[in-house]
């Protein structure tokens, strides 16, 4: 048999709740009228102790106010003292007295007060801004609003809002018993919800009170509505309101909902964008026109019309107009400049001040960042990755730095931040990628404090390893050819990789990941992780860190940290902190920067691998720079610096996928650094690393690289730290044939 709808408040897992709905609503409302009557029972509570009544019990003494002591005769049966209505009055007073010291307790004890609308301090928007003052982005605590006056808006506007909302907004006085009472039948006999709030409740609700669905709340939220509408007048509630409400996302009142929706201010509505804006009120993402089903939000503002028209605040003709009209939407756009810098700083900011301040502090942040530099570099990356797509790369990245300060002046993260399919809003200059060859300097320079020098001699030729519990590991160089002996310098300078790991194994794997964490790499946690091939990009980094380390090359061994904010101000403009430079930290002595330096910008140390007119070499500049491609083909570097100028590239895919085997450092990342360091080079003035005074210049024999002597053929000058230079000349014995080498292609 069907089974009436009625039974529904007697069923189910939430019936104690709907019993207690159920009773309770109608309860409150008698409980009110008691109260507003309870002067009128106070003579008859007097009268009632005043009586004197005579009550037929075996000798027994009783006292009541105002009553003679009396002895009483027993009388069988006993006549009832009360009638059965009178007690009935007697226990429903008590039970309304109980159930209003309740209500005083658990109610009123907490309940906020209706003046918070003109006292609350409205959160504050936190903003950020690049070096120039240009604005980046604003950080709200969810909010992002912009008050307007009612006097401003279109009468429409107000009466769309009234007629979808509360179209008896005034004819109550904050609460609405024929809206509560058919939100209560729907809910305990139809298992509808609906809203059973009025405009007033709803400021209430949103404004005063928590969003929790308990009899409690709506308590509260009915009480402090009439208190609001004695306080406030119709037009002030209405103007609060309509600044009050969401909208979706972070958009709350009416003036940023016309900007986002028609980039118009809210004073300009036409009658179906108010309509539609209406229509959003109950439930923004549902009946968003941007959302999963765009046609909803025309059904609800079809419905908002219609409302009008019965409520007689249009014509046919207006309605049906409006009907009609086509709406044109502003094209969505996300307000933020340097998105991966924004959010890296964001980060920064929310862990030194806390998220709350963040976001309702109004603080005024000013960054390091170019966003003039930021945004040609974004778009020189951009342009570049798609001319690499037949060498299945796909996203590319970009840091530039002032080494002398730490200062971040441009960060590009991807290609494309808001490209879902590559998922552009990854940082990839936060990202753990393998360096390949451009870790080579930190080996390398414990090589230079360890008795090497730029001169020195190193065997490229095969070897293989064999360490206890692993397999025979045998270095190959990237043009799988051996060079026979060949100067530090050449070898670092065209990236041989057979010198690089025998030079490793003299000094420890050890010695390298402590120079590392030196340097700025962050990442080289676990020891035991690493080998040989450490040496050649073994062991993840993140750009952010290549920058620091090359920033300690760049800045005469001195590490100086990455610095991406240089002032912070608090709503009061009190400065919170200042920063000129980030922390500076003395790694490497000024020579072996130098060296390392002077090889990296030495166009003829990297011909035999590159060319003598690859994208590494820039006339006229002096530019250090170092490529890196890893073995799997998975990731590419280019780094490179002037004294006040550094420049990291990478490129590669997100998803770790290997490029093509034609892909190198001249081809894939090299362009883009070329691009970036030209731009900035252009309007630069012409800078030169400064040779320290531990550095000399010494002329050695260019075949045996000792001092020259008689049989010498050839003469070049080479720069040593002092007292590293050959002691010893060359003699005849040591000139013998050299084969003749096939030329060798690019080499990383």
């Amino acid at each position: 048999m069907k089974k009436r709808t009625g039974q529904k408040i007697f069923s189910g897992k939430n019936f104690p709740q709907k019993l207690f709905i159920f009773i309770g609503k109608p309860f409150f409302l008698i409980l009110l009228f008691l109260a507003s009557k309870i002067e009128k029972l106070f003579p008859l509570f007097q009268k009632l102790f005043s009586l004197k009544i005579k009550i037929t019990l075996p000798t027994l003494k009783i006292s009541l106010p105002k009553a003679r002591l009396r002895r009483i005769k027993i009388l069988y049966p006993p006549k009832p003292p009360f009638s059965p209505s009178f007690l009935a009055f007697i226990l429903g007073t008590l039970l309304a007295f109980a159930t209003l010291y309740y209500f005083v307790f658990t109610i009123f004890q907490d309940l906020p007060s209706p003046l918070k609308f003109s006292q609350q301090t409205p959160s504050l928007t936190t903003k950020i801004y690049d070096r120039q003052g240009k604005l980046l982005y604003k950080i709200y605590k969810e909010q992002n609003r912009t008050p307007i006056k009612l006097s401003e808006l279109p009468d429409f506007v107000i009466k769309a809002v009234i007629s979808i909302e509360d179209k008896e907004f005034y004819r109550h006085r904050g609460i609405s018993l024929k809206g509560i009472f058919r939100a209560a039948y729907l809910y305990l006999f139809q298992g509808k919800t609906t809203g059973g709030s009025t405009i007033t409740q709803q400021l209430v609700k949103n404004s005063l009170l928590n969003s929790e669905k308990t009899l409690r709340r709506k308590i509260k939220e009915a009480i402090l509505a009439l208190l609001v509408e004695k306080k406030y007048t119709k037009e002030e509630i209405l103007e609060m309101y309509l600044n009050q409400v969401g909208f979706g996302g972070a958009t709350y009142g009416i003036e940023e909902a016309s900007q986002k929706f028609f980039a118009k201010p809210a004073s300009q509505l036409t009658l179906p964008q108010a309509a539609l804006l209406a229509g959003l009120i109950a439930s923004p993402t549902r009946f968003s026109p941007f959302g999963a089903h765009p046609e909803l939000a025309k059904e609800r503002q079809k419905l908002v019309l219609q409302k009008m028209l019965e409520n007689n605040y249009l014509t046919k003709d207006q309605y049906q107009q409006a009907l009609t009209e086509k709406i044109e939407f502003a094209p969505q756009r996300i307000d933020i400049k340097a998105p991966h810098f924004v959010m890296y700083v964001k980060d920064l900011l929310a862990q030194k001040y806390g998220e709350k301040l963040l976001e309702t502090g109004g603080l005024e942040i000013t960054t390091s960042l170019d966003l003039d530099l930021q945004e040609t570099a974004q778009k020189i990356v951009a342009e570049e990755i798609k001319k690499l797509g037949n060498l299945h790369i796909t996203n590319g990245a970009a840091l530039i730095t002032n080494p002398k300060t730490g200062e971040i002046l441009a960060m590009v993260g991807s290609k494309d931040y808001f490209a879902q399919d590559l998922d552009g809003n990854v940082n990839v200059t936060l990202s753990l990628r393998q360096p390949g060859s451009s870790i080579k300097p930190v080996n390398y320079s414990l090589a230079l404090e360890n008795g090497f020098t730029p001169a020195t001699l190193l065997d490229d030729s095969p070897i293989t390893y064999h360490i206890p519990g692993q397999l025979p590991y045998s270095p190959k160089n990237y043009d799988n050819r051996y060079h026979g002996l060949v100067p530090l310098r050449v070898a670092l300078g065209s990236s041989y990789n057979i010198p690089a790991v025998k030079v490793l194994a003299s000094l420890g794997v050890d010695k390298m990941i402590e120079r590392g964490r030196e340097m700025g790499i962050t990442t080289w946690d676990n020891p035991s992780r690493f080998g040989l091939s450490l040496t050649l990009g073994g062991g993840e980094v993140k750009m952010i860190d290549m920058a620091v380390v090359y920033g300690v090359l760049a800045n005469n061994g001195v590490r100086v940290d990455l610095n991406p904010i240089l002032e912070v101000k608090d709503s009061q403009g009190k400065i919170l902190e200042k920063n000129s430079s980030g922390t500076q930290t003395p790694v490497l002595s000024p020579g072996v920067a130098y060296l390392l330096t002077h090889i990296l910008a030495d166009n003829s140390a990297r011909t035999p691998a590159f060319g003598p007119s690859s994208q590494l070499y820039i006339p006229n500049r002096q530019v250090a720079v170092k490529t890196g491609t890893t073995q799997n083909l998975r990731d590419n570097w280019t780094i490179g610096y002037t004294p006040s100028r550094l420049v990291a590239v990478w490129v590669g895919n997100n998803d770790g996928s290997p490029m093509s085997w034609v892909a190198s450092g001249v081809t894939g990342a090299s362009p883009i650094w070329r691009k970036i360091m030209d731009k900035i080079l252009e309007n630069s003035p012409v800078e030169t690393f400064t040779k320290p005074e531990e550095v000399i210049e010494v002329e050695i024999c260019a075949t045996t690289n000792t001092l020259p002597c008689s049989s010498c053929p050839a003469i070049k000058k080479e720069l040593f730290l002092i007292n590293t230079q050959p002691q010893k000349p060359c003699s005849s014995e040591m000139f013998h044939p050299v084969p003749e080498k096939s030329p060798s292609p690019q080499i990383l």
